[in-house]
This record gives C-alpha cells, structure tokens and sequence, in this order.
C-alpha cells in the first residue's frame, strides 16, 4: 500500500489533537498561531479521510480506525480521465462576445473554451470575463470573443493521466474554477493542444462525496 503524502501542518494537527482531543479547531489554530480560516482545507481533508472525527460544539478526535487509507489513497491516485467532464467550446474567428455569454447560459457552465480552425486550443472565457466585457459595452455583438479571453501562455491544463490529486491541487494554487483537459495534436507541423475534457471544482467535490458514501 502507498503511503499518503500528508503536509507537515496536517501532520502537527493530527499530534495536536492526539494530545488534546476533544479539541475546537479555534484552539487547533492557537497552537499552530494560525487563523481558523487556514485551517479549514486541512481540517476537511483529514476528516474526509477519516483520520479525524468531529463533532459539532465538542471538537476534533482522532480516529482509531486506519483501515480507509488504502481507499483514500486510491482516490488521490484516480485519473482525471475517469472524473473529467465533457468540455462547452466555441471556435474564435466565428464568435462574439454575445455569443459566448449566449453560450454559456444555455449550457449552464462558467468557462467556455476558444479553439481555432484546427480544434487547437487557443483561449478560455468565463462568467467574470463576460461581465467585466459587457460594462459600458452596447454593442458586444461586434466584439470577438477574443478580446476577452484569457490565451494560451496564461492557462493552466491537465492530460488524462494526471491523477486528482494533480488537478485539485491546481486548482488550488492557481485559484481558478476549471481546468481544461488536452492531449497534443500536430497541426501544420506544429504541435497544439485540443481540449477533450475539463475538471471543474465541481468534479472534485463530487469525486470526495462519492468517495465518502462507499465508505
């Protein structure tokens, strides 16, 4: 069996709490002279792997029950090929801004990805890009989508066989919603990316409580 890979401030608190249990997750953060803010993402991490338990208005125990290690760290382990979702695309010579926001209310997504001719990926737009276009703007019907899309050097993407640890942690350190899925395609003896999926914060979320019902 793999060992999980726990950061060392999510080691600290679980010694924390085997000293001190029940402990409130204020205290937890007075001992690490953090904020509870802080702690929150590792606090529900060790709690969905149930290496710690909480209750409400008592604190955090530590369980005694390590026999879930095996599935959590097959859950890290899981390829975003077996989570992704299917991605919304538009292509950029054919499209405006009216159409992209047109887009994505009628697929109810908050990114749309901007591919070119050659299906190659070349941009992204989303919710807070359309709006921030649309202030002040009365004629979006004759602004390419272009303008506001974010392009290539500055998106972040993901293959099939990264795993979901990989793409949650992106998601986290980059502060974005969603991440499109690429393989490489040659177009014109150059080498593009083409988007075949996306994992969303949404993805995520749903790979843990699927994860936390067959437990």
């Amino acid at each position: 069996m793999i060992t999980i890979n726990l950061s060392e401030r999510q080691k600290k608190i679980i010694e924390i709490v085997k000293k001190n249990e029940p402990i409130p997750s204020k205290e937890i953060a007075k001992k690490l002279d953090l904020t509870r803010g802080a702690l929150r993402s590792d606090l529900s991490v060790l709690t969905m792997a149930n290496i710690l338990n909480a209750k409400p208005k008592v604190g955090y125990f530590h369980a005694q029950d390590n026999s879930y290690l095996k599935e959590f760290d097959e859950l890290y382990n899981k390829k975003v090929k077996e989570i992704k979702s299917a991605p919304v695309v538009i292509k950029e010579e054919e499209n405006s801004i009216y159409d992209a926001i047109v887009t994505l209310f009628l697929e109810d997504v908050g990114s749309v990805f901007i591919i070119d001719s050659n299906e190659a990926l070349v941009g992204v737009v989303s919710r807070k890009d359309l709006l921030k276009m649309t202030i002040g703007e009365t004629n979006i019907n004759q602004i390419p989508v272009s303008v506001a899309m974010t392009r290539m050097s500055h998106i972040i993407t993901i293959t099939d066989d990264d795993t979901v640890f990989e793409a949650a942690k992106k998601i986290i350190d980059y502060e974005i919603d969603v991440i499109p899925v690429v393989k490489k395609i040659k177009k014109d003896s150059k080498e593009r990316l083409k988007v075949i999926g996306k994992v969303s914060k949404t993805n995520i979320t749903r790979v843990f409580v699927d994860f936390r019902l067959d437990i």
